[in-house]
């Protein structure tokens, strides 16, 4: 028989525990249904909603428990990584994402009528902080210390401003993705960190981020003599070396964590005396050099895999708005191309 409850309306088998019938989702939906990048998300999520709402029934769990569990997110000390700051607010949407997709679930399978987080209220987001770009000597200065660093880094901090890949995707790459002839490379996975720090091997973020892209050729110079330098270790490590066929790995011939380029930029901004701006900054460099360069939107947009060119536009809109980032064009092209 069918139990009307108003709002929280359920069926009679509704009457069961959040984390209970989270697992069942997990095992019945995410798992068969959804990429690995989102599974990823979703187990990292998990035991904060569980700690919140997951020893509640979910036929009685309302809008307002929800809310408040969502307001919580908001205050100081709710970011496990800085102590003393809130969850971004990006951050706090993914946690309601993912109860309301649980509870999306439980109303497909007949067992609830009402999800209660159509109810709830998103903190707002952040004002659009300006973006942090390099100066015409802050890039060349860069560009040019680049070439005293070891090649597998020289490798990774060329394909990142040169070709607009997002860290995920360089720590993707495998020798069998470039064209060594015809100078191409192709952006066929990405390489991610689980929860548990597995790392594993996914799709690109979306469909569009599959693509193919003509490159320097001295680009592949460096990707040869890096191929090189990798014969050198799998032959002293003998049998103890792990190979992946990945461009970039560990000492032993693993897959590369997602923090160790960045975890390198830092150290080797420092030393040089560099302003030291993260991994994606490349990405945002490199719409600036494309779309200032007389490339169109959308090419820049396919060029870096965007699903839509607002993401083109709103990564380098302000990173070159003077005489002196047209001038960094000539630059880093005559130098480098």
């Amino acid at each position: 028989m069918i139990t009307y409850q108003g709002r929280g309306s359920s069926l009679t088998d509704g009457h069961i525990k959040f984390e209970t019938f989270s697992r069942q989702w997990f095992k019945e939906y995410v798992e068969k249904v959804l990429g690995k990048r989102t599974q990823a998300n979703y187990k990292q999520l998990a035991p904060r909603v569980y700690q919140a709402v997951g020893h509640l029934y979910m036929d009685k769990i309302t809008p307002r428990q929800i809310q408040k569990f969502i307001n919580s997110l908001s205050e100081p000390g709710a970011n496990q990584v800085h102590p003393n700051r809130a969850l971004s607010p990006k951050s706090i949407k993914n946690h309601l994402s993912m109860i309301s997709s649980v509870f999306t679930y439980a109303i497909k399978m007949g067992m609830l009528q009402y999800n209660p987080c159509r109810a709830v209220t998103l903190p707002p987001l952040e004002t659009e902080k300006e973006k942090v770009c390099y100066t015409l000597e802050e890039a060349q200065a860069f560009l040019d210390a680049l070439t005293s660093a070891p090649i597998r880094w020289q490798a990774f901090f060329s394909l990142a401003p040169f070709g607009g890949f997002r860290r995920e995707e360089l720590c993707g790459f495998e020798f069998s993705d470039f064209d060594m002839e015809q100078h191409t490379v192709s952006v066929r996975r990405t390489s991610l960190y689980t929860p548990q720090d597995v790392i594993i091997t996914a799709p690109t973020k979306t469909t569009k981020s599959r693509r193919t892209l003509k490159l320097p050729t001295w680009i592949f110079d460096l990707v040869k003599q890096l191929r090189a330098e990798q014969t050198l270790q799998r032959l002293a490590l003998g049998d103890q070396w792990r190979e992946c066929g990945r461009l970039f790995t560990k000492q032993d011939g693993s897959p590369i964590g997602l923090q160790q380029p960045y975890q390198w930029l830092q150290g080797f901004c420092k030393e040089k005396g560099l302003p030291f701006y993260g991994v994606h900054q490349f990405c945002h460099l490199n719409a600036s050099l494309l779309i200032y360069n007389g490339e169109d939107v959308r090419s820049v947009s396919a060029a870096l895999g965007h699903s839509q060119t607002t993401a083109t536009l709103n990564s380098q809109d302000i990173l070159f708005k003077t005489p002196t980032g047209i001038a960094l064009l000539r630059v880093v092209y005559q130098n480098n191309f």
